[in-house]
Formats: C-alpha cells, sequence, structure tokens
C-alpha cells in the first residue's frame, strides 16, 4: 500500500507540472499556460478536456460512458466513471456522435463477452477524482483508481500518444473496444487485426448523427503484446483477426523491465494503409510531442497579447481562444486524400480538408476571427467546402466526417465564403465560389422552393419558417455582395431585392418577426413571444420571437425605420434585456440558456443583438449591455459558458467582445465598437505588423467610452473595417464610469 501511495503522489507531482519554465518569470510570453481546459466541461458547455493540437485530426479524450445531452463531447466534469480513451470527439455541439476507436488499459482479466446495456456493466470502467486529473493544452492525465493506473494523453496533427503507468509487477493489458457507442452513434461494422507483436490494425463503420462514418486506425505499442484475446458480437474466437458488428480485443504485455506503456494511434478515413501513413512523430518520445504540442498552442495563442492584472480575466481570454481553435479539424490524410460525401475517396490539392464545420453558429464570429488569425486555414476551409459542392452541387450546411447532417438552418457556408472573398483571401477560385453560392440559393431544397414562390416561408408550409427566412435573406445578401464584387450586376440586383425577404414577417404593432401563411396577409395566431417549441411546430429555431425577431445585420438602418425609428426600435431592445425570463410551453428548447430578460447568450442567434444599439444612436447601451455580457456569462469553472461551446462560437464572441470589437454583420468586412474589458490587447498580423487596442482607465466601473483615436486622430465612429485593422495602428480608447451620449452618434 505504501508503494501505492508514494506512485500516486509522484504522479500526481508530475502530472502538476506544465511546461517546463519558471511560472513568475515566463507565465507573460508562455500565454498556453492561462488556458483551462476544463473551462466549458461542466453545465451544457459541451466541450471535452482531452489531448489535440490546433484544428488536429485527433482529439484524445476520455468518455465517461453515458449517452445524455451534456454528455455530447463523451465527457462531463459533474461524472467520476470513465469508460476509456476515444480519438474522435466534438467540442461543444448539441448532437452527440464520434468517440471512435476506445482504448482502456486494465491490470486484470475481463469477460469481454458481458452484453453492457450500460457502462455500470463494462468490465473495464473506473472510477476517477478531479484532484488526480490535469489538463493543459495538448496534454491530459487522470489516475483511475480501480486499477491504479496513470493515463497520460497527448497529440500531434495526425498522430496520438497514450503513455501508462502501471503499479509494479501488475498485470499490464489494454482493452481496445471498437463497439463503443455512445449517445447517437452506433457501430454497423468493425474489424480489428494483431499484425505483429508490436502493432493492430482495424476499421469502424458507424452511424448516427453522421450516417456513414468510417473510421480506420493502427496502433503501434512499445512492448511486444504477450496474450490477446479477440471477441466478435461477443463471442470469443480464435486467430489474430475479427470482423463484426462489434469487435473488441485485450491485449496482455510483459510487466518486466518497465512500468510503462506506450501507445500511438493514427486514424484515416480513407484506409488502414493511409493510417500508418498518417503516423507523423517518427520516434519522437512522449515527453517531446506534448512539449511540441504545448508550443505549438502557444504559438497560435500568441497571435494576440491581452493586458489585465486580472489573471482571471486572461484564463477566460487563454481558453476562449483556445476553444476557438480546436474545430474545424483536420480531415485529409497525409497524402491528401479523404472520403467524400459520396464515399468516393479524393485527394485535396494544395490544401488540407477539413470536417466538423458547425457553420450554423461559426459563421457569426468563429470563421470571421479565423480572417484575422489565419488566412490560409480560411482558404482551405473554403476548398472544403467547394470540394463538397463538387459532390453535391450544393454547399454545406453542417458537415460531419463526410456526411451532411443537414442541421440547423440556412445555408451559412455561404456568407463564410463571402466573408474570406471580400477581405481579400486567396487560395480559392473566387468564380467557381460564386457558382456554389448562387446554385445553392436557387434550388428548392430545405424550404427554399416556398422562399422562392412567396419571398418568404409561410408558417403552414415549414416549422421554423420565421428563422428560416431571415437567414436566408442574409444569405442572399451575402451573394449580392459576392456578385457586386465580381461585376456581376443583374445578380447583384435579383440577390440584393431578394434579401429584404424579412419586411413580409415585421409585425409592426407587436415589433416582432412573426409566422405568415401564404396569404400574405394572416399571422400564425395565437402569438405568444416568450413561446417555445424546440424544433417542431414553431416560427423559430431553438429559441423564441424575443430572441429570434433580431436578425437582419444586412440592413439595420431598414430594420429601424420599419419599427417606426430609432427611439421605438431601442425601447423595445432595451425591453429585451429587460423583460422577465420566463419562457412558455410545455416542450421549451434546453439551448435557451444565459438569460438576460429575454436575451439568451447560451445560443448563438442572440449573438450580434447588443451590437444593434450602436445603429440607433445609443452606442452607450452597447457598451454596457457588452459588459454585462463578459461580466455575466463567462468565468473560470468547468460551468464557465452559458451554453454549448458549439465548434468556437461562444468563445470567439468572447475573444472578439472582450477586445471592444465584433462582426455584427459577420460578411461586411466592418466591427462593431463594443467596451473593450483589458488596458491592451495587441493583434499580431502577418508581415510583422500589430493592430493594439487600448482602454485607458478601464475597471469594472469605467466601461462607457469617453473618446476614441485611431493613430492619434480623433476618432467617433462605432465601426472599423477589416482593412483598417489590416494596417496595423492603434485604436486608443478613454473609459469612464458615465455614458458619453455624444460619442458614436452619427451626425
Amino acid at each position: 500500500m505504501r508503494k501505492i501511495t508514494l506512485l500516486l503522489l509522484i504522479v500526481i507531482f508530475i502530472a502538476s507540472c506544465k511546461i517546463n519554465i519558471d511560472k513568475n518569470t515566463t507565465q507573460q510570453s508562455f500565454v498556453a499556460n492561462y488556458v483551462d481546459p476544463f473551462i466549458g466541461t461542466g453545465g451544457h458547455g459541451h466541450t471535452y478536456p482531452g489531448a489535440t493540437v490546433p484544428f488536429g485530426m485527433l482529439q484524445v479524450s476520455p468518455d465517461n460512458g453515458v449517452s445524455s445531452w451534456d454528455w455530447c463531447s463523451g465527457y462531463h466534469y459533474s461524472d467520476s466513471i470513465v469508460a476509456g480513451f476515444s480519438h474522435l470527439h466534438l467540442s461543444g455541439t448539441g448532437i452527440g456522435d464520434l468517440a471512435d476507436i476506445l482504448f482502456m488499459p486494465i491490470n486484470k482479466k475481463v469477460d469481454l463477452t458481458v452484453k453492457a446495456a450500460s457502462r455500470d456493466l463494462l468490465p473495464y470502467k473506473s472510477k476517477y477524482s478531479h484532484a488526480n486529473e490535469k489538463t493543459i493544452p495538448g496534454y491530459y492525465q487522470v489516475f483511475l483508481e480501480d486499477p491504479k493506473i496513470n493515463v497520460e494523453l497527448t497529440s500531434s496533427q495526425r498522430t496520438a500518444l497514450h503513455k501508462y503507468t502501471f503499479n509494479n509487477k501488475d498485470i499490464q493489458s489494454v482493452v481496445v473496444d471498437l463497439g463503443f457507442a455512445i449517445n447517437w452513434d452506433k457501430a454497423l461494422k468493425t474489424a480489428v487485426t494483431i499484425e505483429d507483436d508490436h502493432t493492430i490494425s482495424g476499421y469502424r463503420y458507424s452511424t448516427g448523427w453522421a450516417k456513414n462514418q468510417k473510421v480506420y486506425f493502427v496502433a503501434k505499442f512499445s512492448k511486444a503484446i504477450t496474450e490477446s484475446v479477440i471477441t466478435a458480437d461477443k463471442k470469443t474466437v480464435s486467430g489474430n483477426k475479427a470482423e463484426g458488428e462489434n469487435t473488441a480485443v485485450q491485449l496482455f504485455f510483459n510487466p518486466e523491465n518497465t512500468n510503462e506503456l506506450f501507445v500511438k494511434v493514427a486514424l484515416s478515413s480513407v484506409s488502414i494503409a493511409n493510417a500508418k501513413d498518417n503516423f507523423d512523430i517518427g520516434n519522437k518520445d512522449f515527453e517531446t510531442v506534448k512539449s511540441d504540442a504545448s508550443v505549438t498552442w502557444n504559438s497560435v495563442l500568441s497571435k494576440i497579447k491581452v493586458e489585465t492584472p486580472i489573471d482571471s480575466l486572461k484564463t477566460i481570454f487563454y481558453t476562449s481562444l483556445y476553444h476557438a481553435q480546436v474545430a474545424p479539424v483536420t480531415y485529409s490524410d497525409k497524402n491528401g486524400q479523404f472520403r467524400r460525401e459520396d464515399d468516393q475517396i479524393i485527394t485535396a490539392k494544395n490544401y488540407t480538408a477539413y470536417s466538423t464545420l458547425s457553420l450554423w453558429d461559426t459563421f457569426r464570429a468563429e470563421n470571421p476571427l479565423l480572417t484575422i488569425l489565419d488566412t490560409k486555414r480560411v482558404s482551405d476551409m473554403v476548398n472544403s467546402m467547394l470540394a463538397y459542392y463538387d459532390t453535391k452541387k450544393i454547399l454545406p450546411v453542417w458537415t460531419l466526417y463526410a456526411n451532411e447532417t443537414n442541421t440547423m438552418t440556412g445555408y451559412h457556408s455561404i456568407p463564410v465564403i463571402a466573408d474570406a472573398y471580400l477581405k481579400g483571401i486567396k487560395g480559392f477560385d473566387g468564380e467557381k465560389a460564386f457558382e456554389a453560392m448562387k446554385a445553392t440559393m436557387m434550388q428548392d431544397e430545405r424550404g427554399l422552393n416556398f422562399y422562392k414562390k412567396y419571398g418568404y416561408i409561410p408558417y403552414n408550409l415549414l416549422d421554423e419558417s420565421v428563422t428560416i427566412t431571415l437567414e436566408y435573406a442574409y444569405d442572399d445578401w451575402c451573394v449580392a455582395q459576392m456578385a457586386k464584387a465580381l461585376g456581376k450586376q443583374a445578380d447583384y440586383e435579383f440577390f440584393f431585392n431578394r434579401s429584404k425577404a424579412y419586411q413580409h414577417l415585421f409585425d409592426p404593432k407587436s415589433g416582432f418577426m412573426r409566422g405568415k401563411s401564404e396569404d400574405g396577409k394572416s399571422w400564425n395566431e395565437p402569438f405568444d413571444a416568450k413561446h417555445s417549441n424546440h424544433r417542431e411546430h414553431t416560427d423559430y429555431t431553438e429559441g423564441n420571437a424575443w430572441q429570434h425577431s433580431w436578425f437582419v445585420p444586412q440592413n439595420v438602418e431598414d430594420f429601424i425605420r420599419l419599427h417606426g425609428g430609432n427611439q421605438t426600435f431601442t425601447s423595445r431592445l432595451e425591453q429585451l434585456f429587460t423583460e422577465s425570463s420566463e419562457i412558455t410551453g410545455n416542450n421549451v428548447s434546453a439551448d435557451i440558456s444565459g438569460l438576460i430578460g429575454q436575451y439568451a447568450h447560451g445560443n448563438e442567434p442572440s449573438h450580434h443583438i447588443s451590437y444593434l444599439f450602436n445603429h440607433a444612436g445609443q452606442p452607450w447601451r452597447t457598451q454596457y449591455w457588452v459588459r454585462h455580457i463578459l461580466d455575466t456569462q463567462y468565468n473560470t469553472t468547468a460551468n464557465g459558458l452559458s451554453g454549448n461551446e458549439d465548434c468556437g462560437q461562444m468563445s470567439a464572441w468572447y475573444v472578439f467582445s472582450s477586445m471592444g470589437l465584433y462582426p455584427m454583420n459577420p460578411a461586411s468586412g466592418e466591427y462593431e465598437i463594443g467596451s473593450p474589458i483589458f488596458e491592451k490587447s495587441t493583434i499580431n498580423l502577418d508581415g510583422g505588423k500589430s493592430f493594439v487596442i487600448e482602454a485607458e482607465n478601464v475597471s469594472d466601473k469605467n466601461f462607457y467610452i469617453q473618446s476614441a483615436t485611431l493613430n492619434g486622430a480623433e476618432f467617433n465612429q462605432t465601426t472599423i473595417t477589416h482593412q483598417q485593422l489590416l494596417k496595423g495602428g492603434t485604436l486608443h480608447f478613454v473609459m469612464g464610469a458615465q455614458p458619453n451620449k455624444n460619442w458614436g452618434i452619427k451626425k
């Protein structure tokens, strides 16, 4: 027992050490140390704590084994049981999938033929404690209490590395369970082969959110396999391979010489041969791969430097910047090949293909953030969308591992492409991109047939008609801007006129966007602006009229005119934040969270709303509410996000807003001015330039802008352009405790 205790203490000490640096002298420069990947793993954040690198192919992370909404990433901070460590995970989504290729170290022989209807029956599960669990960017560690095994995980772009430390003379064994599945996922066909005494390989075909997911893997062990037990569909089979709906293998290793066992794992959507080729760490040992991952993270996180005496704000900021760069994920293999949506294998030439495109969420702030931080990756993501268009003759909605999930509303690959092109990002074919955008908005799927016929979507013909109409109107505006940039005047006029579809649904009497019938006159009655019905028999997606009546970012001035002017508009907008937070209905959407009045920061449709005051003559209300959201909707606990992280969007809002900027209209090339929370933020741009945002006198009380200068000249407006930002320079604010109602007002 004393040996066990000593080992545990040593493990905890080693795991708690971050990268080998002197925290007191180099914490400022090694900003990755401010990141806490546990933030968002509690509440409804749905993030995972495991190891990955920026936009990496693998996300090797613990799985609790629970099938429930708050375990969408496989892990929830409230849990204390681990089922194993799989290699693909979703960051902050509202639907659960992946958790492919599960590994679990064990110190005894277990019966893999037992049918486990729940995780309680899994013979290899273990208890763990957060006291013996650590995570930093690119590294995760946990001590398994039942087998007394310490697990450490790290990753490169295409290779995961496991380190298992057993007790002296314990049985050293690893279970690989390809039938393991949680949430929406279900294995259809799996196979495992013991190739030699150090290598296993196989595949896992599954269905779930991704209806046709194919994952191939190879794993290489640091020790020779001395014994193995293979099962197929809960029956033990002889030989060195098995195939079936559910296959698993338990491998045993010689405990002599060392109590450490290392495993490196690579995956591919194409083949086992490609998985082998994806090993990209060579002979690097665990500590080197871990260090490389941390250095890589530090490099991308250092693109923005924030200065404040409040460390908790740095933790929230850099964790947000971290979460904004874990998805989308690398999908093409080292040789460029990847599996397409039609199950064919193609090669990405001169770009990296990406998967996990959560576009309904990320088009708002996550993708615009990348246009500042990583333009090459932006063009690669656009090329990934255009490769999808080559197959489907339509742009993607929400792609996951070669599958169109068709999740959420609109076609928001369109604003992402328009934003990239209009900002001058190269590396993709603009004419082809426009062709794809136009073809997408002129087809008849997903309610576009009704939209084209009526100019809006009638509520009696399609659920979520209001949200869909508003989002199609915005997509049309983006197509129009692309057409204008390419000199296509007729297309510009057609799509610009159609982008006014929001006008059909505005009810001036109530001030809300409402469902209208196909007769063009009748509203959907009875009407309750607070009513929510999740995804069915409703006019609004994951929300209610209060939250979905504000999405006209393409023409806020006309939107204000529909309300009757600034006074009526700002009065209704203020009421959004001060109204009671009651949500009515028997099937309220769980996505309505982070409520401030009826404003719901926990879901993306609300994210632009606080910036609308800027356009209605009251920028100080934008400053007030933005600061209130920053202060109340984010913190440093596991429950530090007010809703689903959604592949970086929830965090990208914080990254932008905390610096004092936000892309309210994501494809406009403009950023709204809000209320900076840091004394100084420095964005390090390509070419050695930097853009600095200073907030003189800023504090928890001094959040109102008193005056501003841009490169020394008076700056008295509430927007700044992307091109102004790219030139570099200094935007200097003087902050105070009372609003200056003359600053930022259009004369």
